[in-house]
């Protein structure tokens, strides 16, 4: 049960019959900020009496007075100039918690009726190695999937690849004038990326001086000479593809499967899965036809030799075809909406897409929509991006010492050796306190080190509010204290210890769960903090950031730490409250996993 819906609808209720439009009072029912004044507060009285022209109290006192408590709150108090503080029933508490813990889904029920989701994240270039920026699309768009799946919607995750884009001129080029044939050989994927790595420096001085002709002075006219020799003849590459060049053709179903399995070893690495990957060469014969029918409706006109939609209120047409009759990213991201509508029909399409990509997308979805696709929800999730700190305390892109762009492959190497070095050393700082540390094979160690150290770099990106920025600190993210992945996997940790010292099976507490007792304001603290969940999964969904569920998980953390400080479980003072003590560490235990996996970050038995 989702405990602010429903108290939001007890008010609609009561609200309902007083003024036309209740649902926007019962919204004013929030949680409440301090636990001295209930659970929840409903702050609408204030803004009723004004269009009531009455007392603010004597409206707060007339709600609660008619609120249906429903077995589920003690009598509603009125404070201060018209505050109505809410308390939840300590019965009804623990009759919900019993209910919780017998479910497999810890009683959230699927969603009716349930929607249609497409969303459109990682999408890399195949060419070329993923990099750190693709790091926020691809476990935010994978984390809004796991979400969306779990409360009981459809999911269709589609990778929309740049397969078909200069990158592959870039191949195409270097394999023809740097190829190493004994390295192709003997691994294809790393030659790809090493060609592509070179092509790129090759180019870049060429391409710098086109953007900004100023910077021609950083570079020797033979070797600026060279660079655009170099990047006329990707060019040339490019255009012979996309014109069925046989050569170019076969070469570039040949360079497909060694450029997709670098991609697809990341993807199996971070536990992220797509139900279908196409690729821009998917939608290209469906270009022609796409460009004669927005000319036959209207949509788009010639201009300047090229066909362009003009959009009221932008300065600049957006192009479908440029004047050499090559199409641009616009048309298709228009063939696949098209696509995407007649294939599956969705509710909602969701492009899980950087900031600087939004007027694209603004476009993109205006031209659709006279297009005739007005019916589906088209947003465009967009993010931050990745930062590191400079010595001296300014912030940039997120690059390596030699400046270029980090490969996500190195830098989710690099998190697993960082883990692996915490944890040696927490190891040792526990046992040199005389605590009781786990004997662990290093094949265990390994492991632990692996989801640690990936769910340290889910964690601290998704644990942003998704529209920001954020600083990349190593040392931020594998912390033991603080929101972190890694002190959520050790909170599960020493819960689970505890059924293992007190050689508990959880799974008899689930299947004939106790009623729990909540006499103390730390059971109590936990147990609303765990009824929460559901509240926190809508809240998340309503504005697709997966932050939410990381602020609940800290919350419950928080809450489960003050309960385990001054509750004692296995020792507790009767075989009743020990049960019951027992159950609310198995249901954190579950909470936290379950919000762990919503966010594909996994977790350990012994740490």
């Amino acid at each position: 049960m989702n405990l602010l819906t429903h108290l939001q609808r007890l008010f609609h209720g009561a609200v309902e019959g007083i003024v036309a439009d209740p649902a926007r009072y019962a919204a004013m029912v929030k949680p409440a900020q301090d636990a001295r004044f209930g659970d929840y507060q409903a702050n609408c009285a204030m803004s009723l009496a004004k269009q009531l022209r009455q007392k603010p109290r004597d409206v707060a006192e007339r709600l609660a007075a008619s609120l249906d408590l429903s077995g589920m709150l003690e009598k509603p108090e009125v404070a201060g100039p018209g505050f109505i503080n809410l308390r939840l029933r300590t019965d009804w508490l623990a009759a919900q918690l019993q209910r919780m813990a017998a479910a497999d889904r810890l009683a959230i029920e699927p969603v009716q009726p349930p929607r249609t989701y497409v969303i459109d994240y990682s999408s890399p270039n195949v060419a070329k190695p993923m990099h750190v920026g693709h790091l926020r699309s691809t476990i935010i768009g994978d984390a809004l999937a796991r979400l969306l799946r779990f409360l009981g919607h459809k999911v269709i995750a589609d990778n929309h690849l740049g397969d078909w884009g200069t990158q592959f001129g870039m191949l195409l080029y270097g394999y023809k004038h740097h190829r190493d044939e004994e390295a192709l050989r003997s691994d294809p994927v790393r030659e790809m990326v090493r060609l592509y790595l070179l092509v790129r420096r090759e180019i870049d001085p060429a391409e710098k001086v086109e953007e900004e002709p100023g910077n021609a002075k950083d570079y020797s006219e033979a070797d600026l000479t060279r660079s655009r020799e170099a990047l006329a003849a990707v060019r040339s590459e490019t255009a012979k593809l996309h014109a069925g060049d046989e050569e170019n053709l076969a070469l570039w179903r040949q360079f497909m499967p060694w450029c997709y399995a670098e991609i697809e070893a990341i993807y199996r690495r971070l536990d992220v899965h797509f139900d279908h990957t196409f690729g821009e060469s998917f939608y290209q014969p469906m270009l022609v036809g796409l460009v004669d029918d927005l000319l036959a409706r209207g949509i788009a006109r010639p201009s300047e030799g090229a066909i362009a939609v003009f959009v009221e209120g932008e300065e600049t047409p957006t192009l479908v075809r440029y004047r050499n009759g090559a199409y641009t990213y616009t048309t298709t991201d228009l063939a696949t909406i098209r696509y995407r509508m007649e294939q599956w029909h969705p509710d909602a399409s969701l492009y899980v897409v950087g900031t600087p990509q939004e007027m694209h997308f603004r476009r993109l979805f205006g031209i659709a929509r006279r297009w005739g696709y007005d019916t589906i929800e088209l947003e465009h999730i967009k993010f931050g991006s990745v930062l590191e700190r400079l010595p001296n305390g300014k912030t940039e892109m997120f690059r390596t010492r030699a400046g270029r762009v980090v490969e996500l492959g190195a830098l989710l190497d690099e998190a697993v050796v960082r883990a692996a070095q915490q944890y040696e050393q927490t190891r040792a700082d526990r046992l040199e306190r005389g605590e009781e540390v786990p004997q662990l094979s290093q094949q265990e160690e390994q492991q632990i080190a692996e989801v640690v150290g990936l769910g340290a770099v889910k964690y601290a990106d998704l644990c942003q509010n998704r529209t920001s920025d954020y600083v990349f600190d190593w040392d931020k993210m594998l912390a033991m204290d603080g929101n972190t992945a890694t002190y959520m996997q050790y909170a599960y940790v020493r819960n689970r210890g505890i059924f293992r010292r007190g050689n508990v099976d959880p799974a008899a507490l689930r299947s004939d769960p106790p009623r729990p007792i909540l006499d103390t304001p730390h059971e109590r603290a936990l147990a609303v903090q765990l009824l929460r969940f559901h509240e926190a999964l809508d809240a998340a969904v309503a504005d697709y950031k997966p932050n939410l569920i990381t602020a609940y998980l800290w919350d419950l953390s928080k809450a489960y730490s003050g309960f385990f400080d001054n509750c004692p479980v296995l020792k507790a003072p009767t075989p009743e409250l020990r049960q019951s003590r027992l159950l609310l560490c198995d249901l954190t235990a579950r909470v936290i996993q379950r919000g762990l996996d919503l966010l594909g970050i996994r977790t350990v038995e012994r740490m």
